[in-house]
């Protein structure tokens, strides 16, 4: 099956069961993470922003309710999901990919009024599968890691022109423009230096949206390298039979995933021994290198959301991290500061081995009485290997969601999102993203 053929042929009958719900996880997981992060700053920038520059009555901006373009919508609503880093991703692209597709999909279904449940399960299967493997091609090829925009810019491509009913050849025209027009900035800069360009997700989702609408208009592209180029055929020979929509991790917590298996085995530190903060002289953690790159003692949240020092610093004291540690007061409580100073990061080869399949850290906690005490060789919970339940997912939906639009909003899109798989419409659904906040 070519990925052509993938892109307009699959429909929901032919998905596996597995990829389903799989789908209905991440659809669920990643709105619970829009929402809260429609209450940062970049938001609220990237929102007025696209009210002001990408005018329109097709498409909505959440927890907003203005009316923008269908790439307004794709921009601003993909970088919103980016803007707290709690959204799933794969560990071989280094990146993600439903944080731009969702918002591109939607986008687009409103825009040309598809309001069909199947059909948006089917699309997100579809850019799953896509983005993820154009993430893997890229990286296997490129001289440099780039953003997750890249390759989302081809997967929202893939769906713009499914919705849109073009050809297949009107859509190796659009995932070429796509690829050629989507962001190929370099994640280790914004990894060194945290801003709110972050993953570059919502320019690739944006970028896809409108390679979509120009193959329509009888645009053309150069042909997309990733997908087309003999020597990686290998990344696209298995669509249809191996399905990595089933091979995404989950977050929970909103930092950078990198952070994530050191603030983990940190948790573990103190609940297996008791001890207290205040013991505590030194903190070495023991990772890879790309981790060890996210040292940073934060003044912002995107600063903090690329804090290894900071993320242990919070999991030692609260035993979690979540929203408002890495928002507002949170970024100024200074027994957290102080103790993100008392953090030493080290690689190891052991771990540099490993990366990207696995990500490790060990952490030590030197103790005024001289004692170490030293964790497992940890990975954050939520891979594939250890997939976390629905029930946590849910959860974290509920924690992310009712502090901003009550409990009732929370329970009702939760429950209608769960049903998708058995209802024909997603009308309720997308009007409630319309919902505006509590505050």
């Amino acid at each position: 099956m070519t990925s052509l053929d993938f892109i307009h042929d699959t429909t929901f009958d032919s998905l596996p069961s597995a990829a389903i719900h799989e789908a209905v996880r991440c659809f669920i997981d990643t709105l619970g993470v829009a929402v809260g992060g429609s209450q940062t700053k970049l938001s609220q920038i990237i929102h007025a922003h696209a009210a002001r520059q990408f005018g329109g009555d097709d498409s909505t901006l959440w927890q907003d309710g203005r009316k923008v373009s269908a790439v307004g919508a794709a921009l601003a609503n993909g970088m919103t999901i980016d803007a707290l880093d709690a959204h799933d991703g794969h560990k071989l692209t280094k990146g993600h990919v439903g944080c731009g597709v969702l918002p591109g999909l939607i986008a687009v279904m409103e825009a040309e009024g598809i309001n069909d449940a199947r059909e948006l399960l089917t699309s997100i299967v579809i850019g799953y599968e896509i983005g993820t493997r154009a993430g893997i091609s890229l990286h296997s090829s490129a001289c440099d890691y780039h953003t997750s925009g890249a390759w989302i810019a081809l997967a929202t491509a893939a769906l713009t022109s499914r919705q849109l009913g073009l050809t297949k050849t009107q859509t190796r025209e659009a995932i070429g423009i796509a690829e050629y027009h989507g962001p190929r900035s370099q994640m280790m800069r914004c990894i060194d230096a945290p801003t709110m360009v972050k993953d570059g997700s919502g320019w690739g989702a944006m970028a896809g949206v409108s390679a979509g609408y120009l193959a329509q208009d009888g645009f053309t592209g150069a042909p997309a390298i990733t997908m087309e180029d003999p020597a990686l055929n290998r990344f696209w020979s298995d669509l249809g039979q191996n399905w990595y929509i089933e091979q995404q991790y989950i977050k929970l917590y909103p930092v950078c995933r990198w952070a994530q298996p050191a603030a983990e085995g940190a948790i573990a530190l103190v609940q297996e021994h008791g001890i207290t903060t205040d013991q505590i002289v030194k903190i070495k953690v023991e990772s890879f290198h790309e981790a060890k790159r996210l040292n940073v003692i934060p003044t912002n949240t995107e600063q903090a959301q690329y804090s290894l020092p900071f993320s242990v610093a919070v999991a030692l004291i609260y035993g979690t991290i979540s929203v408002a540690h890495i928002t507002n007061n949170g970024l100024t409580d200074k027994d957290v500061l102080n103790l993100s100073k008392l953090v030493e990061i080290s690689e190891t080869d052991e771990f540099n081995s490993a990366f990207p399949a696995q990500r490790f850290a060990r952490v030590h906690l030197v103790l005024k009485s001289g004692k170490i005490l030293s964790s497992e060789k940890t990975e954050a919970q939520g891979d594939p290997e250890n997939k976390v339940s629905d029930t946590l997912i849910w959860d974290k939906f509920r924690t992310f969601t009712i502090p901003i639009l009550g409990d009732e909003w929370a329970n009702s899109f939760l429950e209608n999102a769960q049903n998708l798989p058995k209802v024909s419409s997603v009308s309720i659904l997308f009007k409630q993203l319309s919902a505006k906040g509590l505050t």
